[in-house]
């Protein structure tokens, strides 16, 4: 055993029964002795026996090999505390049963289906909804000729359903009306901030324009006539009209930067609850700064929510040239061809109304000449493109 070696104290007048002494066990660390066991998962009972071997291939640990862990023992007859060497053994437990086995080889299909058990476990509410929508059209794989191709579509589909840049929808409606639920657009909070009692008020329609966020809208200026023309005029309209001109004014306001303040004071007219809503939903504000701002992504989603309404007030078939023109965002035929765009994102076909749907909607045959945004039921998205196996 080592020398034995006294702690030194800044009290000269201790008692020596008040020193505390240590020694260090000479012995090494591969002889017999207390060792340390991590066992991380599964916990042996008390009654569990323990014998420490070698095996004969085992090379003996050098004197400059450090072990990191010192068990001590206290002498309390002596005074003197022992510390030992003690190796640390960090345990597993397996099956001997299956041991030898090797794992399956997973297939294309069970990765997509682990894949949705962990989505609808763990993933976001668009992300589920997609997996549900890939669910419902869940066909038949064997009786296909290229499965591979298959499931590479549906994947596609997918992918492109939970990152639609559209309002939130119901894929299963069987009406129009249902396919975009009004306060999906809307929320609720500020769909009650909004009053239209000036507007029911008003003597004529130039004083219900002065009225509105954005007064330089035809395409509002003239449904809000019609909706006045009515002998009992729709409170929902009218007041999904003012949220519309709302829309149409915030976005004329960030079309080039975002200042709060002067979006407040352009929007003086509208709920201050409608304007904080829009600003929450429509711009970003990136990690460490203070300013918002709109990405690419806010304006197309700004613009889907928009017609989505449009399509609510035009019973689901809209005029997108006159949108056009009071949006004015790029040359006339240029926007056109984007705005159709994004109403085909929204699952609507752009085509000339057939007479039922003129007999329908009320309108006269020369209507029949104009091409519109019709959203029809069940409801259909454009297909996701995807690339073909070379």
């Amino acid at each position: 055993m080592a020398a034995v070696t006294t702690s030194k104290k800044r009290k000269r007048d201790l008692d020596d029964t008040q020193r505390v002494s240590f020694a260090l066990l000479d012995q090494p660390a591969t002889q017999l002795g207390p060792v340390l066991a991590n066992f991380p998962s599964v916990k042996p009972t008390k009654s569990t026996s323990f014998k420490c071997y070698k095996t004969q291939t085992q090379k003996p640990k050098t004197d400059n090999e450090e072990v990191p862990y010192l068990v001590g023992v206290h002498n309390k007859r002596t005074g003197i505390t022992t510390l030992r060497a003690a190796p640390l053994h960090i345990l597993t437990h397996e099956v001997k049963a299956l041991k030898g086995l090797e794992p399956a080889a997973v297939s294309t299909l069970q990765r997509l289906e682990a894949r949705a058990a962990l989505g609808e476990t763990f993933g976001t509410k668009k992300a589920k909804l997609a997996i549900r929508a890939q669910e419902r059209n869940k066909v038949d794989v064997s009786a296909m000729e290229s499965v591979a191709d298959h499931l590479q579509e549906k994947e596609a589909k997918a992918n492109a359903d939970s990152t639609r840049l559209v309002p939130q929808y119901n894929i299963d409606a069987l009406n129009p009306s249902d396919v975009y639920p009004l306060h999906n657009m809307i929320p609720k909070p500020e769909w009650k901030a909004l009053s239209i009692s000036a507007y029911m008020q008003a003597g004529d329609s130039a004083e219900r324009v002065a009225l509105l966020p954005y007064k330089r809208s035809n395409w509002i200026n003239d449904h809000l006539g019609l909706a006045f023309a009515s002998p009992s005029p729709n409170k929902t309209t009218i007041k999904t009209l003012v949220y519309i001109s709302a829309m149409f004014a915030f976005h004329k306001s960030t079309f080039k930067n975002i200042d709060k303040t002067a979006i407040q004071q352009k929007l003086s007219m509208v709920p201050s609850v409608v304007v904080d809503g829009l600003l929450s939903r429509f711009t970003e504000t990136a990690r460490g700064s203070m300013e918002a701002q709109k990405t690419t992504e806010n304006v197309t989603m700004l613009l889907t929510h928009l017609f989505a309404l449009c399509l609510h007030v035009d019973d689901f078939a809209t005029d997108t040239s006159v949108l056009a023109a009071d949006l004015s965002m790029e040359p006339a035929n240029s926007c056109v061809d984007r705005i159709n765009m994004l109403f085909r994102s929204l699952g609507c076909n752009v085509n000339k109304l057939t007479q039922s749907d003129l007999k329908r909607l009320g309108l006269p045959d020369s209507a029949g000449e104009i091409k519109r945004a019709i959203l029809k039921t069940p409801l259909q998205f454009p297909k996701a493109r995807m690339r073909r196996r070379a």
